[in-house]
């Protein structure tokens, strides 16, 4: 899916799950999964979805929340990444990068402000599978990571970044583009699609799952083993992130400016986080409908993104994470 009319065009005729928009609920170093309980968490998120969201979450947070950032009514999940910074060359210091919707966008979607797009696929975007492959979706308590901050190698299949040039997004790269993109740059985050049947979490909040993935893209994981035999939906983030505007500051053959918000030493690192929150069976409805894409078949409710973006959370760190900065909040 190189370009933005391509993957339109691969989406259109074609309807497997669910394709939706999540406004930016907040941006805060908190990381209730990973670290929870801690306040400040180690490093800046950019974070999306429902209201619940705390340093500490437990249970069933679907039913907790009251209001939700994605055009879901009825997904009360918290979705995270670190937050991407520029490193100005010349004096150290750093930016945070704006958040753009993820275009196109399909009908009623528009509005969103920031934000995530998140994708729930049965197989891939071309086709589900139901008649032969059942869809287990997540229980209420149910969390996950995927890839590392610490990464220095290249990271698992599924976590890409591409280039955007006007209407095209290029092709699928494992770290930072090497050159400045006139669009931004768009990251893509496939978490695995194998549940161990029996675990909510584990230590390392990956272990309870398998990825089975074998290519990048909205392509369909491989058959999941005996040890992870639970086939749960596809989950993917899509981000763009604007960095046109730090362009002219990017001098003609210096080395990528760009930066997650951990730091590290590549993009490498690249990472996100997920909460499960549905209310009820909504998920489960829409994961059960045969050829059904973006909205459920009906069977979800959506709102207007403009109710969406009403909700919001308190920032509970109370630190400057935007403007010109001399360091990376949190790293000292």
């Amino acid at each position: 899916m190189k370009a933005l009319s391509a993957a339109l065009a691969l989406i259109a005729p074609v309807q497997a799950g669910l394709r939706f928009p999540c406004s930016t609920l907040t941006i805060q170093r908190l990381d209730p999964v990973v670290q929870p309980g801690s306040n400040p968490s180690t490093h800046v998120h950019h974070i999306v979805g429902g209201n619940a969201f705390n340093t500490t979450m437990t249970g069933d947070v679907g039913e907790r929340g009251t209001c939700t950032t994605c055009q879901m009514s009825e997904d009360f999940s918290n979705y995270w990444t670190a937050h991407l910074y520029f490193k100005h060359p010349t004096n150290g210091s750093y930016h945070r990068v704006p958040v753009l919707p993820v275009q196109p966008l399909l009908g009623g979607s528009q509005g969103a402000q920031g934000g995530i797009t998140v994708y729930y696929t049965q197989f891939d975007l071309s086709r589900d599978n139901l008649n032969t492959q059942k869809i287990t979706v997540f229980k209420p308590g149910f969390r996950m990571t995927v890839g590392d901050p610490g990464r220095t190698t290249k990271p698992i299949t599924g976590l890409r970044y591409q280039c955007l040039t006007g209407n095209n997004r290029g092709a699928e790269m494992s770290d930072f583009p090497t050159k400045p993109c006139t669009g931004g740059i768009f990251t893509t985050q496939h978490f695995p699609a194998c549940w161990d049947g029996v675990n909510l979490d584990s230590p390392d909040h990956q272990s309870h799952m398998y990825n089975s993935k074998r290519s990048d893209g909205f392509t369909n994981s491989a058959a999941c083993p005996a040890s992870h035999p639970v086939r749960v939906p596809q989950l993917t983030y899509e981000t763009t992130w604007d960095t046109t505007k730090f362009n002219s500051m990017w001098t003609s053959g210096a080395p990528n400016p760009f930066v997650w918000s951990f730091e590290g030493s590549s993009g490498y690192g690249t990472h996100a986080d997920y909460m499960f929150g549905w209310k009820g069976d909504s998920l489960q409805r829409a994961m059960a409908k045969s050829e059904c894409f973006y909205d459920g078949c009906g069977s979800i409710t959506k709102q207007a993104m403009a109710t969406a973006n009403k909700c919001t959370v308190k920032d509970q760190v109370g630190e400057a994470t935007e403007g010109w900065l001399t360091k990376l909040p949190g790293m000292d």
